[in-house]
């Protein structure tokens, strides 16, 4: 048995073989515990203590020394086992907490529009999922690490956001979560953050884009706490308003691109 502690946000490759060698350096190790961030291994059990849900993904990624994520999929990669416990997020802080809760947000809205996401299970529970956030994350903001019922339902809307999408999906998740792994590893913001930063205006890019979209994003309006006007693009527009709402509501500090030293090139 041991205990491996040093893999940094985004999984720099050097933590990583780092992680890898002490591994194979060990007699008869055939099973991998991972906390917080999954661990990507056959005959894996993964403890989740925040709400993200990229323990959900068969695969995983790792940050070269240039900055830029790379990431791999395949159906061995996915963990054996899930543990949503509250006592394991009750040691999170609740702006990683809220952030990464915002992450889910990410993956139940961009379903809407991902071209081969299906109607079951993935559109339904996101409708759900989209719900659930909604009213949950303001109560963690005032009662997390405290309140056990928050964070389970929370748990569960994480999962329900993205752990049963199916095997069919290709290409990355949707747009927001693709500027999220621009702006997350060469720039070191966490990924919660960038999905703060991005999802609602995306949203609203996403929607002037097509009528399909409008139609697909103004169903969630509901879910969002609105009232459907029947114009599918301002309800969609409507729903963006709500998410950047919802962030500026948990005061996570988000700031802007130029603040974090990116510029415009």
């Amino acid at each position: 048995m041991g205990t491996i502690s040093s893999i940094r946000q985004h999984g720099p490759a050097s933590d990583v073989e780092r992680a890898v060698q002490d591994v194979l350096g060990r007699d008869g190790v055939d099973t991998i515990v991972s906390l917080g961030e999954p661990g990507n291994a056959l005959d894996t059990f993964h403890h989740t203590d925040h709400a993200e849900c990229a323990e959900c993904t068969a695969g995983g990624g790792y940050t070269g020394p240039n900055g830029v994520k790379v990431g791999h999929r395949a159906p061995e990669m996915g963990v054996a086992a899930i543990f949503y416990d509250p006592q394991y997020a009750c040691h999170t802080p609740v702006d990683l907490w809220l952030s990464t809760g915002v992450r889910a947000m990410d993956h139940a809205v961009e379903c809407m529009y991902h071209p081969c996401s299906t109607e079951v299970p993935w559109k339904a529970l996101s409708l759900w999922a989209v719900r659930e956030l909604f009213e949950c994350l303001p109560q963690a903001r005032d009662s997390h690490p405290h309140d056990e019922t928050v964070t389970t339902r929370l748990f569960l809307a994480a999962f329900a956001s993205s752990g049963l999408k199916g095997e069919n999906i290709k290409g990355g998740m949707g747009l927001s979560h693709s500027l999220g792994h621009a702006l997350g590893s060469p720039y070191g913001i966490p990924h919660g953050i960038t999905s703060c930063m991005t999802l609602g205006k995306v949203v609203q890019l996403k929607a002037r884009e097509s009528p399909q979209n409008a139609k697909e994003i103004s169903r969630l309006l509901p879910s969002a706490g609105g009232n459907p006007t029947g114009d599918d693009l301002q309800d969609a527009l409507s729903v963006g308003d709500r998410i950047m709402g919802l962030v500026d509501s948990l005061g996570l500090d988000t700031e802007t691109l130029s603040a974090r030293g990116i510029s415009s090139d």
